[in-house]
């Protein structure tokens, strides 16, 4: 009779470490960290006890897990140690988690509905990491699709020829940004309006942009962002053209 194989051989058999990062997210603690690092900072071990509930001995152990997982990255200042998210790809796959949690709680509306428990502000612009999510992330990339300015290949997303030419025209270099050491354009399951916005370089690329010309700004409430009044027109210019 053949040997049974150890957790952690049918870890790595089966379910390509799947098991070991789904024992490291059910921690409400760690939860609670990773989720405060969402805005794309990096934040003091002593803040993220505080927003985790935990002692600090206890905290430091959950941190040094989810660093030696790889979700984390660790960059020491001094006699202070910093906290962020170690890659996009990682905060994308937390942001869709959030929207799986939200879709399979109890008495929850069908997934085609958006969750309006979520803050006004929040659910209408914020950071996904280092991209725009939200109510009008979605409908932008939905514009932007509609235009032939981009393609949605499965998840992947390419520009067109003349998407390319549009996309320039705002700022945005577009072989630069696929030239980067990350995915260039892909489809992010938005947890509060469920459905997809851009993630991806371009999708960093355009929120600094938009960032950098003033057309939304940081709120004082982590990962919010404000619309500012030039924004408005703008976006509306985008989304009637």
């Amino acid at each position: 009779m053949a040997a049974l194989l150890s957790d952690a051989d049918r870890d790595v058999a089966h379910f390509p470490g799947l098991s070991r990062i789904g024992a490291l997210l059910a921690d409400p603690g760690r939860a609670a960290m990773l989720w405060s690092l969402m805005d794309g900072a990096a934040r003091p071990a002593g803040e993220l006890t505080l927003i985790a509930g935990l002692s600090p001995s206890a905290a430091s152990g959950h941190l040094a897990k989810l660093a030696e997982a790889g979700l984390l990255a660790l960059e020491v200042r001094g006699r202070h140690r910093y906290y962020r998210i170690a890659t996009p790809e990682i905060a994308t796959a937390i942001e869709a988690l959030a929207h799986l949690a939200q879709a399979s709680a109890p008495a929850r509306p069908a997934p085609v509905v958006a969750a309006r428990t979520v803050p006004v502000e929040m659910r209408y612009a914020r950071t996904c990491y280092d991209h725009m999510a939200g109510e009008l992330a979605v409908r932008v990339f939905d514009h932007l699709l509609a235009r032939g300015w981009l393609v949605d290949e499965g998840g992947s997303v390419e520009t067109t020829d003349s998407g390319a030419a549009q996309l320039a025209r705002l700022g945005i270099d577009v072989s630069a940004q696929r030239s980067r050491k990350r995915r260039f354009a892909c489809t992010c399951l938005d947890w509060s309006e469920r459905r997809a916005h851009l993630g991806g370089a371009l999708g960093a690329a355009l929120l600094e942009h938009w960032t950098e010309h003033r057309w939304v700004e940081h709120a004082e409430k982590p990962r919010v962002l404000r619309i500012t009044p030039a924004g408005r027109e703008r976006f509306d210019a985008l989304l009637s053209a």
